[in-house]
């Protein structure tokens, strides 16, 4: 409408410039008329479509009607009637009987007529906000009020102002009418604010107040106040947290993914296929290898195959094969697709913000030229002040919104990666498997998640950043012309100079990693041989090859340090070099170029824009780098094949429980099968028993039978349920009751009956807790037999039909494994009527079986009885020779064992795997088919975090002593203590510390004089008006101007080269305090401490005090004294400013301290709500078959869920909470804005125009640098946590000095001599005694047997003559000296033992015989011969220098425990010890070793901890222990007459007395 139109349709003028141009300013009325009440009821109508969907799409059932809804309806009611009212009093005036014929302008019958229906609207908009399901309030109708009141503001003060002039109301009726409705609009304003929560969301809204959040709370994160200030009051805990919306939930999160994941992945398998059908198929490299060969025999092939494989694969197609053979591509679409929403408003967000950011550098010019004339009238500088602030506070609003959504995006795509990661492992084929280890899988959602949570929180600035560039230059351009070129070019030369800087430092940084992996390997081998490392006195060995690589480690950060000063040094000379650049060619281009106030202010506004998208790009394109790796890993897993689950049929038409139709079966496609041509048939109710030398393929028939095999042909049918019993335990850390329930309902009969069947109740008396007793990781707590016996309750607590077990009695003593086949799996155990496969080496069971497997080399040979068997002399014959030996002609049937009195069966003796990880078989077949892993429990331990057990209801009671194993993890509350600060500042140094606050101080001076300069610069277009520009003059200006920035660069440089000096020596001290106290520490902390906990005190708190603090710190006193800095130049421009400083300093700290009380917390409650996940997700992968087999899925898959939720629970308020402070300070510097606009406008007078623009261009840049400093103090104190936590570990309480003022004579002991005097000894202060007052004489060269049930004390025993539990009372004598009083070194050193577990370290063969190098090498071969291990050693490639893996995977058991012997060989001390060594070994390494023990230490005194009865029938004395005393001490021949104790454990195990005598 052109303004004619309007003003005819007014009836008075639109638009004169003359109204504005005064000193007191107006708008014309038409203007008030028409635009001003467009403008809000346009946008009410705008949004109409939205509204009314709601209330016509006839979801949602009407909630109830609250007051407040009918207060609005009221307002919206009245002002209608207004409306009415109005248009009735201009028809009343114009139609009436008074009035003549249509005298009013058109305006006055339009304008009630849209107010009028707009009210209608309102009216319907509310009650559609009513009937939206969850909505309190709507946003756009509380917008629209805002509005309305913004635009009636103007025609308020215009009427106000009109009646004034005049001295009277000229209009009373439309003067009543208008003021009545601006009353209540500011009714309606107020209420729109308002939350309208109704009834039945009044509970959710307890548990989470963002669902009643109105819309001011929810932009202003308002709603989160009530949780700061619990934080604030007291420390926050979980239970402290809010539930999550169903929509951040794990599962919400995870069907949602789940479901474009199906699809995209589908479409990436198609284009995968289609893409090698094309390429012609390639058939696999790798020679098969034939089965049923010794394990040993098979690594050996190994090393040989891995060697040559090695040269093999120079060819690059096959790597490309490698890399390539998997679907990809459709990781990112998933995401995309599943999240557009969260993507397209955030990006919307950042636009607006992007945009607004532009408006400030103009304004800012606005003022300065406002400053500069003084014609200007007042309320142009009070309007810009205004406008700066008001675009400030929306760039706030938007920016936090922004950040909100991003924020929130990463963290929703790291939970669905997660859950995704783990249902994956769940249904995973061995063959995927076969290709990520456990600790891959578990980096893959910690590392790789994380990454992806990283990226998706920045991923806007791909566009954002390129956008800010453009803008930023275009604006530049305008102001200086194409001198900018110059500052850019100085910018885009910074570009390959940061690169290079990056690329050197991604060098020295994976370099780093290098040293780190390699010295968390050692310490995590350290942790877990600690007691070795104790028992043999090597720890000084292990500390220098620690402290080697930490030094070279310290050496790379070092020159890390100093390439990182170099680059901040390139940072910092930047913004002023690239002014320096675009104001020197400026001035220098031409002489009419007079750099003034606006130009130099306005720019600098806009190259402080500009260093943001620039620092950034490259960050952003490193992190792509990585991130593109992380997805490359997880499309490979999320890709590869799952398990077929049509191996397994369950078809009702069979008669028989299990059966095999001709099935051959492998590990994984392309190699060759394990078990051919199977057929099979187990009737119902059945016990069958399968047989077979090793390597027969015993465990991969049950394997098949549970499907977790490929199947070349045949299939598989199963009818009913099936329980599963691997061959080695697979124990979950909960209580042992939760790992027999296993999910299902407790029953206590039911449960005490699975008790006593499975002997478990004499164990339960030992256990503190009982059967609520928590079970540390890996069952740690457990000896190897109990293990197994919970593993078998689990199985027959679960009810199943059919039970498969596999070899469950080989890890128990020879009575109890008759027990446990008695009562429970025999014909008259607790499962006699169901149906069981049985795999057994034990031939005393087999006549009691209905039928019997034979397998040979992978295939069925025989099938039928015990006895008809026997008759056919076939392979079964040869199965029983070879193992009647073992069982030492044990044919006296088990029958006769059925006699022993209950009371006698106690628990199996500490077994064989009591420190095992518990792999299921699927990962230890896959080992032995030919890849060797590292170790599942060290990888475990390394990449999970430490664990808190998980809370337990039912514990929380009444929790007994020494109930808990592991003691929670101590998380710290509260604020960090002063002193940590201290401390490690102390470890920087003092004078380093001073130098670099120093240095900082002074670059900052020198940044404040730059700009002082350039202000002062800036007057001289003012005095060379209209005049030629000295150049000798212009010379200095830039001259001085550029030395004070390379005086910054410099300062800053030399600041950080002292911190880096100061933080490596720090970190060198740190360490090593860490490390010495760690060696020293009794065992009893190794006991109750998990590996995790103190690997992560070595990996991650380490590397926060290596790299994030220093980091932390520098920033922090940057931004400090950045601050500092800019409040002092405000405050020297307009003193008056700081009156106001005052205030907003009080406010800042409150706000920061509560903020910061809050979010450190947070942090902490979320790295140990993250480790559960960890652990329980190491937990499912290394128990999957176990899994599988009962069905539990969903179980562990709920479970998943909700340990990440409890995470989620404090990620989620944790990025609220840096919203909720982020809106506050920017707000206060907002504030900061205003006010030095605001007393600038006032002064304008005395000030010249340079000073505004610096005073205001510096407020401009407060509101970001107050944002890092909370940021800075928060993660300065969240980081410095862990210097807390080191010092924690740094400071326990050592065990004995190494070596004492009293020292032994150097051949001590040459007799062997051992004397025990009343000897009594407890593990922990509160746990009662293990050893009661031990007395006994052992003279030189005898040689006793210990003999006891588990429990009795006999490992107890060894502890205390190494003194690694220390007396209580009494003393031990070794050849008259008391060893309580030398160094706990001159004792160790000069005992040997050959402890039960034989524990091997990497490094060299040499090493873990000698790691001292005391021994030349001859000595050391000669050991090797006598420990029958030299022409193994001999015939390997490197000898004596052969690397063994980790934990020793690369021998076999047997090879471990001869190397073990080698070592107490070459010791050749007078007392030897033997914690019954030879459990793990078979028949004939038992035999070399008790033959070498016998004549090569037949001078010394020996002492035999023994488990098998026989070893110790030769002994001159034994030694029974019962309860921590002795009870019978005497020869083997005398103990047997007496017919005590000794004579009934011999009976127990099957020896007949004939037979004892005999040996």
């Amino acid at each position: 409408m052109p303004a004619a139109a309007l003003d005819e349709y007014c009836g008075s003028t639109f638009w004169n410039a003359s109204f504005v141009d005064t000193a007191a300013p107006d708008l014309p009325v038409c203007l008030e008329q028409t635009v001003l009440v467009w403008l809000p009821l346009g946008f009410l109508w705008l949004c109409g479509p939205w509204h009314l969907a709601a209330l016509f799409g006839g979801r949602g059932k009407p909630s109830h009607v609250s007051r407040l809804y009918l207060s609005k309806q009221l307002v919206a009611g009245l002002l209608f009637i207004i409306a009415i009212a109005g248009l009735a009093l201009t028809l009343g005036e114009d139609y009436g009987a008074s009035g003549g014929a249509g005298s009013h302008a058109l305006v006055f019958y339009v304008n009630p007529i849209i107010y009028a229906i707009s009210w209608m609207l309102v009216l319907l908009y509310q009650e559609g906000v009513r009937r939206r399901e969850g909505a309190v309030d709507s946003s756009t109708l509380f917008l629209f009020w805002l509005l309305l009141v913004c635009c009636d503001v103007f025609p308020f003060q215009t009427i106000l102002r009109e009646a004034l002039r005049l001295g009277e109301v000229p209009d009373v009726p439309r003067f009543s009418l208008f003021y009545a409705s601006f009353a209540l609009e500011l009714v309606g304003l107020v209420l729109s604010a308002l939350a309208d929560v109704p009834r039945e969301a009044a509970e959710l809204v307890e548990k989470n107040p963002e669902a009643g959040a109105a819309f001011l709370s929810r932009i202003t994160f308002n709603w989160f106040n009530s949780m700061v200030v619990s934080g604030y009051k007291r420390p926050l805990v979980q239970e402290d947290l809010w539930e999550l919306k169903e929509a951040d939930s794990t599962s919400h999160i995870h069907r949602h993914f789940h479901a474009h994941m199906e699809s995209q992945l589908g479409d990436a398998r198609l284009r995968h296929a289609k893409k090698r059908s094309e390429a012609k198929p390639a058939t696999d490299p790798r020679p098969a290898q034939q089965n049923g060969v010794s394990q040993d025999v098979l690594m050996m092939e190994e090393m040989e195959g891995k060697k040559k494989d090695k040269k093999g694969k120079k060819g690059k197609e096959e790597k490309v094969k490698e890399d390539e053979n998997f679907p990809q591509g459709w990781l990112i679409f998933t995401i995309f697709k599943c999240f557009k929403r969260t993507l397209i408003e955030s990006a919307f967000f950042k636009l607006l913000q992007d945009l607004l950011a532009f408006v400030s550098p103009q304004l800012l010019k606005r003022m300065i030229s406002f400053t500069k004339n003084e014609e200007a009238p007042d309320w142009h500088g009070y309007m810009y002040a205004v406008l700066l602030v008001l675009v400030a506070v929306l760039q706030s609003l938007f920016l936090q919104q922004y950040f909100q959504r991003c924020f929130v995006l990463g963290m929703k795509v790291r939970t669905s990666i997660m859950a995704a990661v783990y249902k994956k492992a769940l249904v995973v084929s061995n063959s995927s498997r076969k290709e990520t280890t456990v600790g891959e899988t578990v980096n893959l959602m910690s590392a790789d998640a994380q990454r992806f949570n990283d990226i998706f929180s920045f991923i806007h600035l791909l566009w954002s950043c390129p956008l800010q560039i453009l803008l930023a230059i275009v604006f530049l351009w305008l102001e200086l012309g194409p001198s900018v070129l110059a500052g850019l070019a100085v910018m885009v030369l910074m570009v390959p100079i940061n690169g290079f800087l990056a690329t050197k430092a991604r060098k020295l940084q994976i370099k780093n990693m290098e040293h780190k992996d390699k010295r968390l390997k050692i310490m995590n081998e350290i942790l877990n041989g600690m007691k070795i490392l104790k028992l043999f006195a090597w720890e000084p060995s292990f500390q220098t090859q620690v402290e080697g690589i930490r030094g070279q480690e310290l050496q790379v950060m070092r020159k890390f340090a100093y390439l990182n000063s170099f680059s901040t040094f390139i940072f910092y000379c930047a913004p002023s070099l690239v002014s320096l650049a675009t104001f020197g060619v400026f001035v220098a281009v031409s002489p009419e170029n007079v750099l003034d106030a606006e130009k130099a202010f306005t720019s600098i506004a806009l190259f402080n824009i500009l260093r943001f998208p620039l620092t950034m790009l490259p960050m952003l394109i490193a992190i792509m780098v990585q991130t593109a790796v992380s997805k490359k890993r997880l499309e490979k897993f999320l890709g590869g094949e799952d398990l077929d689950p049509d191996i397994v049929r369950h078809d009702a038409s069979f008669n028989t429980a299990v059966s095999i139709c001709d099935g051959t079966f492998t590990w994984e496609k392309e190699v060759d099968p394990v078990l051919k041509n199977i057929s099979l048939d187990v009737g119902r109710g059945k016990l069958v028993a399968v047989v077979g030398a090793v390597g027969s393929g015993k465990s991969s028939l049950i394997s098949a039978i549970l499907g977790e095999l490929h199947s070349v042909k045949g299939f598989v049918n199963l009818q009913g349920s099936v329980a599963y019993v691997p061959q080695q335990a697979w124990i979950q850390n909960a209580t042992l009751r939760d790992n027999i329930l296993f999910g299902g309902p407790h029953d206590s009969d039911r449960f005490q009956g699975v008790l006593d069947a499975c002997a478990l109740g004499p164990d339960l008396e030992l256990l503190p807790g009982r059967d609520l007793t928590e079970i540390g990781e890996k069952g740690i707590n457990l000896s190897g037999g109990q293990k197994q016996r919970i593993s078998l309750a689990r199985a027959a607590y679960s009810h199943s039909d059919i039970y498969l077990l596999d070899d469950p009695l080989s890890a128990v003593d020879s009575h109890v494994g008759k027990h446990l086949f008695r009562e429970v799996i025999g014909p008259k155990g607790l499962l006699k009527d169901k149906t069981r496969v049985l795999v057994t080496h034990g031939v005393s069971f087999l006549p009691y079986v209905d039928e019997i497997v034979v397998l040979v080399e992978g295939a069925v040979s025989e099938v039928g009885s015990y006895q008809s068997l026997r008759a056919t002399k076939g392979a079964f014959s040869e199965f029983l020779d070879t193992y009647a030996k073992e069982e030492n002609r044990q044919q006296e049937p088990a029958a006769e064992a059925v006699g022993v009195e209950e009371e006698e069966e106690v628990s199996g003796g500490e077994d064989l795997q009591a420190d095992c990880a518990p792999e299921d078989v699927v990962t230890g077949t896959l080992k032995r088919e030919g890849s060797i892993r590292r170790s599942l429990r060290s990888q475990g331990s390394v990449r999970l975090r430490s664990n808190s057990s998980s809370p337990k209801k039912e514990l929380a009671t009444d929790m007994k002593k020494g109930q808990r194993l592991i003691e929670k993890e101590t998380m710290e509350t509260g604020k960090v203590k002063f002193s940590m600060y201290l401390q490690y500042l102390r470890a920087v140094g003092w004078g380093y510390t001073t130098m670099m606050f120093l240095m900082y101080l002074v670059q900052n001076v020198a940044f404040i004089g730059q700009n002082l300069w350039l202000s002062d610069w800036t007057t001289d277009s003012v005095e060379y008006f209209n005049m030629t520009y000295p150049a000798s003059k212009r010379d200095t200006r830039v001259g001085v101007f550029g030395a004070l920035g390379v005086m910054q660069g410099l300062f800053v440089f030399l600041g950080t080269l002292f911190m880096a000096e100061g933080s490596v020596s720090a970190s060198s001290i740190l360490h090593s305090r860490l490390l010495h106290t760690i060696l020293r520490v009794p065992m009893v902390f190794f006991d109750t401490t998990p590996t995790g906990r103190m690997v992560n005190r070595f990996a991650k708190d380490i590397f926060t005090v290596d790299e994030a603090l220093p980091q932390c710190f520098r920033s922090w006193l940057l931004c400090l004294l950045s601050v500092v800095g800019t409040l002092f130049v405000i405050c020297l421009t307009t003193p008056i400013f700081a009156a106001v400083i005052i205030p907003l300093a009080v406010v800042y700290y409150f706000v920061q301290r509560f903020y910061v009380g809050t979010t450190r917390q947070l942090r902490r409650l979320d790295s140990v709500s993250r480790s559960p996940i960890y652990s329980h997700f190491g937990e499912t992968v290394a128990g999957l078959s176990v899994i599988r087999a009962y069905g539990h899925q969903e179980r562990f898959l709920k479970h998943n869920e909700t340990t990440m939720d409890e995470n989620i629970k404090t990620v989620y308020p944790w990025i609220v909470s840096n919203r909720w402070l982020a809106i506050r300070l920017e707000f206060l510097g907002n504030l900061v804005v205003f006010f030095s606009a605001l007393f600038a406008v006032i002064a304008r007078k005395k000030l010249d125009s340079g000073l505004v623009g610096l005073s205001i261009s510096y407020s401009l840049n407060v509101t970001q640098t107050l944002n890092w400093l909370v940021r800075m103090t928060s993660e300065l104190e969240t980081n410095i946590v862990a210097v807390e936590r080191v010092s924690e570990y740094s400071e326990l309480e050592t065990e004995a000095e190494w070596s004492s003022d009293t020292r032994p004579p150097g051949t001590w002991p040459d007799a062997g001599r051992l004397q025990f005097e009343n000897y009594k000894v407890r593990y922990r202060p509160e746990l009662d005694l293990v050893l009661n007052g031990i007395t006994c004489d052992i003279s030189s060269t005898e040689k006793i047997g210990i003999v006891g049930r588990t429990g009795a004390g006999k490992s107890s025993l060894t502890n205390c003559l190494f003194r690694i539990i220390e007396a209580a009372e009494g003393r031990i004598l070794i050849d008259g000296i008391d060893i309580s009083k030398i160094g706990l070194h001159d004792l160790r050193s000069r005992l040997t033992i050959i402890p039960q577990d034989p524990v091997l370290f990497s490094g060299s063969l040499r090493m873990n015989l000698d790691p001292f190098e005391n021994f030349s090498d001859q000595e050391v071969w000669t050991a090797l011969e006598l420990s029958h291990l030299k022409e193994y050693v001999a015939g390997l490639e490197k000898g004596l220098q052969y690397e063994v893996s980790e934990g020793g995977e690369n021998l076999s058991v047997g090879q471990r425990q001869l190397l073990c012997l080698g070592r107490a060989l070459l010791r050749k001390s007078r007392i030897l010890i033997l914690d019954e060594a030879t459990a793990a070994v078979d028949l004939e390494t038992d035999d070399l070793i008790q033959t070498t023990i016998r004549k090569e230490f037949s001078h010394c005194t020996v002492l035999t901890i023994a488990h098998r009865l026989q070893s110790i029938m030769d002994s001159s004395r034994v030694m029974v222990l019962d309860a921590g005393r002795i009870v019978e001490f005497d020869s083997p021949e005398n103990l047997l007459e007496k017919q005590g104790y000794f004579y009934a454990m011999i009976k127990d195990a099957g020896i007949t007395t004939g037979e004892a005598t005999a040996l």
